[in-house]
């Protein structure tokens, strides 16, 4: 138990650290050895603290803890500062990178199997200026949910052509289907050669196309879409 001699300070009052600072950086099992000194000696939580805290400091004193402890918090502040920074930059780097340089054609692409593999259905929305628009809904046989991706791909791609489309952005939200296309050579997938060699013959055939991956929420539409076509393949 705390000695009586404890409760004696040689500062006055005015010396001493703030109370809330105490507060602040005192720890958690501390404020909790404070609470309980407070009610078997009768003191207040501010007085009980700041004994726990002395007790702690021991020959280094009070101030010095306080200043060591400070210090740390300030510290730490900084490197949370820096990680919500940096969690900021890279945000907006990924919305940069999803979102890109707007560009007068824009399109959606979308594909699902059901089950997986199974009846696959494409969706794709193609958008140009002036409202233009095309809408693609349809079933596209049978193979896996990358197939269905890739044959959505293709689908708005020959509509581009079709239309005469210069600058196109495409959207999709499969990461297989985008960095298979985007990706060299010697890391694409064997088994969607014949739909990325596909890729590559129908964007030669349009001025500039950018293929961007975004998450599923900024692909609603084309989603929609294509769950459209694989519940009524036959509709």
């Amino acid at each position: 138990m705390w000695a009586p001699a404890l409760f004696c300070y040689p500062l006055g009052m005015n010396e001493l650290p703030d109370p809330e600072q105490l507060e602040q950086l005192a720890y958690k099992s501390e404020r909790a050895a404070s609470r309980r000194l407070a009610l078997a000696h009768g003191l207040s939580g501010d007085q009980a603290l700041r004994l726990v805290l002395e007790q702690a400091a021991g020959q280094a004193g009070l101030a010095t803890l306080v200043s060591a402890r400070a210090a740390r918090r300030a510290a730490q502040d900084e490197r949370d500062a820096a990680r919500a920074f940096q969690r900021a930059a890279d945000k907006a780097k990924r919305a940069a990178a999803h979102d890109g340089r707007p560009t007068a054609w824009r399109a959606w692409f979308d594909g699902s199997a059901r089950p997986n593999p199974g009846q696959c259905g494409i969706g794709a929305v193609l958008k140009g200026p002036d409202g233009a628009a095309v809408e693609l809904a349809r079933p596209a046989g049978y193979g896996n949910s990358s197939e269905a991706e890739y044959r959505a791909l293709i689908a708005i791609l020959e509509a581009a052509v079709e239309h005469g489309v210069g600058e196109l952005t495409v959207y999709g939200d499969s990461r297989v289907v985008i960095d298979d296309v985007n990706g060299p050579d010697a890391f694409a997938a064997p088994s969607l050669a014949a739909y990325r060699a596909t890729v590559h013959q129908l964007a030669a055939r349009i001025p500039g196309v950018t293929l961007r991956w975004v998450p599923r929420h900024k692909n609603l539409e084309a989603d929609a879409l294509s769950q459209r076509a694989a519940e009524h393949p036959h509709a």
